[in-house]
């Protein structure tokens, strides 16, 4: 299998998904700090990843999985979409991504702020300081150069190319998601042809981090499916 991760995020946001997964074979995970476009994270993730593989996709990560599918259909015996949306950048995204390209390359980067990961999460989690933190660390662990790269990476509208996939594909949604909408994850669900939706529950857009146990029951259940209808 292999995992791509979201926006600042690195392979630890997966650390409590995998070990439920493990029939499905040896984990692989995309390094999405070392590039500025969706085209050239994927290009780097097919130099390392297995000849053929399950792929999953959370948030950015989606779009990442999507081009990695153009790139590679293949390679990829079946793809996983979590949080994640074919939307192209809005008028307000394309604002902060201007705010960040004016900023000083030399500017010293924080880290994420408390206020935005709370956001991503479902209310009831907002005490999950142990979640908050692991996306803090993780978002210290890319630091400044990746931060400025992913924020200003150019998300296209793909909503009429998703037919083009052929593989099976599950779509995940988060049930109070502030980040993804639910139109957003149905339209990847009516996109794809052929696709399964599930929606988990209490969880905001985090879900792997929130709920790792329900998603991977999920995503197991759904590609033992799979292999049963081969």
């Amino acid at each position: 299998m292999l995992f791509v991760p979201g926006f600042m995020l690195d392979a630890d946001l997966w650390r409590d998904v995998v070990p439920a997964l493990g029939e499905y074979g040896p984990a692989t995970y995309a390094d999405l700090s070392q590039d500025g476009s969706i085209e050239a994270m994927a290009r780097r993730t097919l130099m390392d990843a297995p000849d053929r593989f399950i792929l999953t996709g959370f948030s950015m990560g989606g779009y990442v999985a999507r081009e990695i599918v153009r790139q590679a259909p293949d390679r990829v015996t079946a793809l996983i979409l979590i949080a994640t949306s074919a939307r192209g950048d809005s008028d307000v995204e394309r604002q902060r991504k201007a705010v960040v390209a004016g900023q000083a390359a030399g500017t010293a980067f924080k880290g994420l702020s408390r206020s935005a990961i709370l956001s991503s999460l479902h209310p009831d989690n907002a005490g999950r300081t142990d979640i908050l933190d692991r996306i803090q660390v993780a978002g210290h662990r890319m630091g400044g150069d990746a931060f400025r790269r992913q924020a200003l990476i150019e998300r296209r509208d793909e909503r009429d190319a998703l037919a083009s996939i052929q593989c099976p594909s599950l779509v995940i949604a988060g049930e109070e998601d502030r980040l993804r909408s639910r139109a957003e994850t149905l339209e990847l669900h009516n996109g794809l042809v052929g696709s399964s939706f599930e929606v988990v529950a209490d969880t905001g857009h985090m879900v792997p981090m929130e709920a790792p146990q329900r998603l991977a029951t999920i995503i197991r259940e759904w590609l033992a499916q799979q292999k049963a209808e081969a």
